[in-house]
């Protein structure tokens, strides 16, 4: 089974964008388990804008909350209480899992997103920026799976290119650097795909689930 989670250093990385060409490309289920905010669009409506996959694809949240916060603190706003059995991966394949925030956002008071990866024990994807301070946040969030003992398929950086943060990041942490997703001015599903399977190799995806 193909099932991969991806996970951001932290908000607003870009990884709603990159696990839609992701998904689009393995033509896989899309899963957000926990929508923190409905200022706009839910990271769901963006997957289904720019995946290109069918409806029944995109699997419903098991909880959509309203604030735009870490998920703890937008459920409490809510009235809301996560229970973590909901959160399990549905046994589909191929399947696509988007965190909320980074590694160590709080989904409940005791629980850090971390912990429920660590749970799973499925490969992860690392979103990192390519921009000044994504070597720390990137260094610090491999450290943080890998002492989960979380399988790491490797780090999809966002943003324009710097070479020299991408190799270092590589060579520190011993994960692969398995492409880079530019900064796209005109955002349309077919624009995403063609930059995706221009940067990436879609056969780097294919690890297996538990």
């Amino acid at each position: 089974m193909t099932r991969l989670v991806v996970v951001g250093t932290d908000t607003d990385v870009g990884k709603t964008v990159f696990s839609a060409a992701l998904a689009g490309a393995l033509g896989a289920y899309y899963w957000k388990p926990v929508q923190a905010g409905l200022d706009s669009e839910t990271d769901t409506q963006t997957v289904a804008r720019l995946s290109g996959l069918a409806r029944e694809r995109l699997l419903s949240e098991a909880y959509v909350l309203r604030t735009p916060a870490s998920p703890h603190l937008s459920a409490r706003l809510d009235g809301v209480t996560i229970d973590v059995a909901r959160l399990a991966p549905p046994a589909l394949s191929p399947l696509v899992v988007e965190t909320a925030g980074g590694l160590m956002t709080p989904l409940t008071e005791t629980l850090p997103t971390a912990d429920l990866l660590a749970q799973w024990r499925l490969p992860v994807v690392l979103c990192a920026r390519t921009t000044l301070g994504t070597i720390n946040h990137s260094l610090l969030s491999l450290e943080a799976l890998r002492r989960r003992d979380i399988p790491v398929l490797g780090v999809a950086f966002i943003g324009e290119e710097n070479v020299e943060t991408r190799r270092i990041i590589a060579q520190m942490s011993d994960a692969r650097d398995l492409g880079r997703l530019p900064l796209l001015a005109a955002l349309t599903a077919d624009v995403l795909r063609a930059s995706f399977e221009s940067a990436f190799r879609r056969a780097d995806f294919s690890g297996d689930g538990a």
